[in-house]
């Protein structure tokens, strides 16, 4: 299995100077096509220091490595496009800046894409380091309640996964490219992963987590928490979720069932002074035009209903 490795990047230097070197030394007994560290328009001092270090690795390193720089800030979903788009593997091995791997962290997943053609993709455990603690991270679950899809943590014994993460996963490039990739209506961060991995359901395709894949992640030193306050991360996040389920949601019980509690959550956001589901939920109306086209192109792809996914 060939696999190319990206890596969205926006002002993160200095984590990639600590992990890359690890990822290199564990992916030297991988068939790796090229490493593409994509930057998101960071800031000229953080590039020019991440230029001059990838410059210098590069002479030495077991794999190609390859930096791109955007124009202009995308966000996380056209950011990871982009750099997938310039990659030739079979497969794509997503991770996040904030990333530490481990050795031999892709044998399983490795082994599981190879067994099974029908796997859009595999999420990997996240040893998620959180202050002093150590959450393991990785499964997905999801359910229906008050008009909207609700994600939360699931239990690791078990390989079934509502979605994969787009900061630590393993991916067929040609069913990535397929659907379209991450849908840039969710920039610049959020959702975009559970919404492709719910497409690919919807499409009749697998996903599988691998406990026995596993990596550090240290949520506290991304680009998100660096660079947005709590405010703006809700709103992004309130919106998101509106988005998730105007594009994608076609079951007429689950449609009504949304559009009957939409008022509740609109009034209890009112009285609670919640601005952030408010500024959210108009930030959605505004993106409407766009949803609704999303929406019938995806529509071809479906040899899956809504019911199949979330009432098994």
């Amino acid at each position: 299995m060939k696999f190319d490795v990206v890596i969205p990047n926006y002002n993160g230097f200095e984590l990639i100077e600590k992990n890359l070197p690890v990822l290199l030394s564990n992916v030297e007994k991988y068939n790796v096509g090229e490493i593409i560290i994509s930057d998101d328009f960071s800031k000229l001092d953080n590039y020019s220091r991440l230029e001059s270090f990838i410059k210098r690795i590069d002479k030495t390193s077991p794999a190609k490595v390859v930096l791109l720089r955007n124009k202009k800030n995308l966000g996380f979903s056209s950011n990871v496009n982009h750099a997938v788009a310039k990659g030739n593997s079979e497969f794509v091995l997503l991770l996040n800046t904030d990333i530490l791997v481990e050795k031999n962290f892709l044998d399983a997943a490795i082994l599981d894409l190879e067994t099974n053609k029908n796997l859009f993709g595999v999420g990997l455990m996240d040893k998620s380091i959180e202050g002093s603690d150590v959450v393991l991270r990785g499964r997905g679950l999801a359910k229906w309640s008050r008009g909207f899809l609700i994600h939360s943590k699931g239990d690791i014994d078990k390989k079934d996964t509502f979605w994969i993460s787009g900061g630590s996963s393993l991916m067929r490039r040609d069913l990535f490219e397929k659907l379209g990739g991450f849908d840039s209506l969710f920039n610049p961060f959020y959702w975009e992963d559970i919404d492709l991995s719910y497409r690919a359901k919807k499409a009749g395709y697998e996903l599988m987590f691998e406990p026995e894949s596993s990596l550090e992640h240290y949520h506290s030193k991304g680009a998100i928490k660096k660079h947005y306050k709590s405010g703006q991360i809700k709103k992004i996040a309130y919106r998101n979720q509106l988005i998730f389920v105007w594009k994608n949601i076609t079951d007429p019980f689950l449609l009504a069932s949304h559009l009957f509690w939409l008022p509740y959550h609109i009034l209890r956001a009112f009285f609670s002074f919640d601005t952030a589901f408010i500024s959210g939920f108009l930030a959605a109306l505004m993106a409407l035009p766009a949803i609704i086209s999303k929406r019938k192109l995806q529509k071809r792809f479906y040899v899956k209903s809504d019911r199949e996914l979330l009432y098994k």
